[in-house]
């Protein structure tokens, strides 16, 4: 693609609320996340069309499509993935696929260690160590995981200065505070921004796919996997 600055519209339904953003480039023309209390299946193309209309831009105008691929919410990855196919396939346009964890850890901001981590039910996270560079870029130090709290910090609390960012750290916030030497991120409002970031530098090296590409990361089987 020759554009400058392309127009990306990014898809976030790895978490419960999850969230959408619109961007040229660099600059986030709108963005807000969703309702924690309802399906990303009854809200999401609303979301969108709510999104489009604010920042008065239609879907026919859009460059690249970006979405959440996980881990996450089985779910709401498998609905978020879906609806952006169909949509990138009917416009004949890019996608970028980004990994939701590499996405928390870049909101969380500089850091040497970031632990992302995000709900993976029955108690567990998801999570995955990286290095975030002033300027936004982000590096997996290793391979994505679904961990209970106590042996997450048996492999990164003694870490120093480890940054714990995402809504699985929030939710364990007693037990990192209590047994580990870094701190905890604030609050990720609207992921969808990181997302969209991450697009635009997959985008600027000429590293996108296609829509029937794109494929959910989930680390592990799903509860109903499981009990097969």
């Amino acid at each position: 693609m020759s554009i400058a600055e392309p127009l990306i519209l990014s898809v976030e339904t790895a978490t419960l609320s999850g969230s959408v953003a619109l961007s040229r480039g660099e600059v986030i023309l709108a963005a807000f996340a969703g309702d924690s209390g309802v399906s990303h299946s009854n809200t999401l193309l609303n979301d969108i069309d709510k999104l489009l209309n604010e920042a008065h831009v239609a879907l026919s105008e859009i460059d690249l499509f970006a979405i959440a691929t996980g881990p996450g919410s089985f779910t709401g990855l498998r609905i978020g993935i879906a609806t952006v196919k169909a949509l990138a396939a009917t416009l004949d346009r890019p996608c970028a696929g980004i990994p939701t964890l590499q996405a928390v850890a870049l909101a969380a901001g500089e850091s040497a260690y970031s632990v992302a981590l995000l709900p993976a039910g029955r108690g567990e996270v998801f999570a995955q160590l990286f290095s975030v560079t002033k300027d936004g870029f982000v590096t997996a130090l290793d391979q994505a995981t679904h961990i209970s709290p106590q042996r997450l910090i048996e492999k990164y609390g003694s870490l120093e200065s480890v940054l714990w960012c995402g809504d699985g750290a929030i939710a364990n916030r007693a037990l990192i505070e209590r047994d580990s030497r870094g701190r905890i991120a604030p609050e990720i409002p609207v992921l969808a921004k990181q997302i969209a970031s991450l697009a635009l530098t997959r985008f600027r090296e000429e590293h996108l796919e296609k829509p029937d590409a794109l494929q959910a990361i989930y680390v592990r089987p799903s509860d109903a996997e499981l009990k097969v």
